[in-house]
């Protein structure tokens, strides 16, 4: 076995020769080292992608600390190396490490793989590869690390399910400490990994795939899922943080620039707007909110910890955080006069979020961010975000007329029911605004139209919906790019390529672990990178795994379709989606669930559900006007 001060004595000899070698050095301010023999527990964090992008991820951050806090576990980092460094690596025979201790992968107990988003996948596999284990937990046995991952990917963990031991549903701050529990426990009766991966089953938003068995219909559609072992959970529902815990504070500050040099803070979690494709909307349910002393109080430690230079407020929707004005008024106060950058993204389409921007006294005035979606009136009811088109217009004329020069609207294409006439209408809208812009500041006025492509994903009331084809995609975009030219517009899209590729990862069930696995072995890695994606791979695995890639992407689900990811509960009900996705069919909109109670189905926790007996009476935080009861929000099952 390589030990760490070989791999020091390696690294001194490649890092001269990689771009940013500072992404593999580690040795960084706030970073926890603590002393490796005398540790129970050792746990790698991984983001599997490059240290510039994986440094901003809030999640691994706050579970870095909570594991750190720990007097009997360490937590340490790692990420993908570039593929310069991937080369010098494999040439080396350097296998991959954690950066504060250069300890190899294969030396930890557990290895924690976050999964934002699914064009991670085949980096996960070259992690594994790379850290000299084998890639497939079926091969996996008492002496190698257990491997787990969450994130909003692994709320269709199918794909995924060959390489991965077990899969953290839901908000991971307290159920990693009971994985490590359950994991040290384990180790000290020296049990089999079958014991292991039962007692993590037994944990509540812990998904073991290993323990399912998946069945299908004659044409190939998901049938249902068989328990291998009689406590395994069926549906596995996610977990759920009562009260968010303080906000992280000892951030690790970089030697290198990355994407995100500031200090984040998560001021609310979850959405009430019920954006019909959204599936953060719906996955994140229940509302949450941090106090804003506790908001203040952090920002300031933090700012004192690091000397970063910018904040983010963060949420799915600030504009929706109770305390909004005060807490802006708070950071404004509290922070006049020391040039910090302050960003508050995700804020409605409405003049009170100019307010907000204009409270921020010190704010950069550059671009100002709006993301109406679609470009008409009957798109926005059908993906039920229903802000008139004279809205918009006013407030992008009040948004110039208070000293922002840009204007970036987000719009995405392929929603259902989409017409060219409303693609041509993305156009016209961008035209409009930038007409209001060139009455108030003239030639200074400036338009950003950015135009993704839509995915259905699991968990939304778009679930049953077939996504557009590549030869759509092509037509629309040309059109876009025909449309928005000119001065003072600038129109940006993403690959077709990527959005079918997304759409098969997303969608896919246990079969597409297969087309992974081939596309791996063929060469994919960093898929999300436009310069090394590769589109015939892809397509060239799932001819070699025998699948039609069109059955994930182009298929229309009948309603009463049974999905491969519906054993993982959000807690919201399928009936609720399906009601969803129908009144989407006739245009009908829903308010925001603050104002009336729609029954999707969420608790605010499930702690608060265990107190109570089923059919008692009790008082949602969330509709504090309305009183329900139990049964009307968790179907019987899932009372338990």
């Amino acid at each position: 076995m390589i030990t760490p001060q070989e791999i020091y004595q390696s690294l001194e000899r490649i890092l001269p020769g990689v771009q940013k070698p500072g992404r593999y050095t580690g040795g960084e301010l706030n970073q926890v080292v603590k002393d490796w023999g005398s540790i129970d527990t050792r746990v790698a964090l991984i983001f599997p992608d490059i240290y510039d992008l994986g440094m901003s991820n809030l999640g691994l951050t706050i579970l870095y600390e909570l594991i750190n806090q720990r007097t009997d576990a360490l937590a340490e980092r790692a990420y993908s190396p570039w593929p310069d460094m991937e080369a010098a690596m494999r040439q080396a025979g350097l296998p991959l490490y954690s950066l504060e201790t250069k300890q190899p992968l294969s030396e930890f107990d557990i290895l924690g793989f976050s999964l934002p988003y699914e064009t991670l996948y085949t980096n996960v596999l070259n992690i594994l590869d790379l850290a000299g284990l084998p890639i497939l937990a079926s091969e996996r046995h008492e002496k190698h690390p257990l491997v787990i991952a969450g994130g909003h990917a692994a709320y269709n963990p199918e794909p995924m399910h060959a390489f991965i031991d077990a899969f953290v549903i839901g908000e991971g701050e307290e159920v990693m400490q009971e994985i490590i529990d359950a994991y040290q426990t384990w180790k000290f009766h020296f049990g089999s990994r079958l014991e292991l991966l039962h007692s993590l089953a037994r944990i509540w938003g812990v998904y073991v795939p290993s323990l399912y068995k998946p069945h299908y219909e004659g044409d190939g559609t998901f049938s249902h899922l068989e328990r291998l072992y009689d406590k395994a959970p069926l549906p596995v529902i996610k977990r759920i943080e009562a009260k968010l815990p303080p906000p992280t504070t000892n951030f690790i500050v970089p030697y290198i620039d990355t994407v995100h040099n500031r200090i984040p803070v998560e001021i609310m979690r979850g959405c009430t707007r019920g954006c019909r494709f959204c599936q953060a909307g719906m996955i994140t349910r229940p509302v949450r909110e941090r106090p804003v002393d506790e908001i203040i109080d952090a920002l300031e430690e933090a700012l004192a910890k690091t000397g970063f230079e910018e904040i983010g407020l963060l949420s799915l929707s600030s504009s929706d955080y109770t305390h909004i004005l005060e807490l802006v008024q708070a950071v404004s106060a509290r922070f006049e006069g020391r040039n910090l950058a302050v960003s508050l993204p995700s804020l409605r389409i409405e003049s009170f979020s100019i307010d907000l921007m204009d409270a921020l006294k010190n704010t950069r005035r550059g671009g100002f961010t709006l993301a109406p979606e679609a470009a008409t009136e009957r798109m926005r009811e059908i993906i039920n975000k229903p802000v008139s088109t004279t809205d918009l217009l006013e407030t992008a004329r009040a948004i110039f007329s208070r000293g922002w020069s840009t204007i970036k609207l987000y719009f995405m294409i392929g929603h259902p029911s989409e017409t060219i006439e409303d693609v041509q209408a993305i156009a016209d809208l961008c035209k409009a605004v930038l007409a209001e812009g060139r009455k108030l500041i003239g030639k200074r006025a400036q338009v950003n139209a950015g135009v993704s492509t839509f995915v259905p994903k699991p968990h939304t009331p778009f679930q049953w919906v077939s996504c557009d084809t590549i030869e759509q995609i092509y037509a629309k975009q040309a059109l876009l790019k025909k449309a928005l030219r000119g001065n003072g517009l600038k129109l940006t899209w993403n690959n077709p390529e990527d959005t079918m590729l997304e759409a098969w990862l997303s969608r896919g069930d246990r079969r597409m672990a297969d087309v992974i696995e081939r596309a791996w072995r063929n060469g994919a890695r960093f898929d999300a990178w436009g310069e090394h994606f590769r589109y015939d791979i892809w397509l060239k695995a799932f001819a070699e795994a025998g699948l039609n890639p069109g059955f994930y992407t182009h298929r229309e689900r009948p309603i009463d379709e049974t999905f491969p990811w519906e054993h993982i509960s959000t807690t919201v009900h399928k009936k609720f989606l399906t009601e969803d996705y129908l009144w989407s069919l006739q245009g009908k909109t829903r308010v925001d669930c603050r104002e009336r109670c729609f029954a999707c189905g969420i608790l605010p926790t499930f702690a608060d559900l265990r107190r109570h007996n089923p059919g008692e009476v009790w008082q949602c935080p969330e509709v504090k006007s309305k009183r329900i009861r139990i049964r009307e929000f968790v179907p019987a099952n899932e009372l338990s």
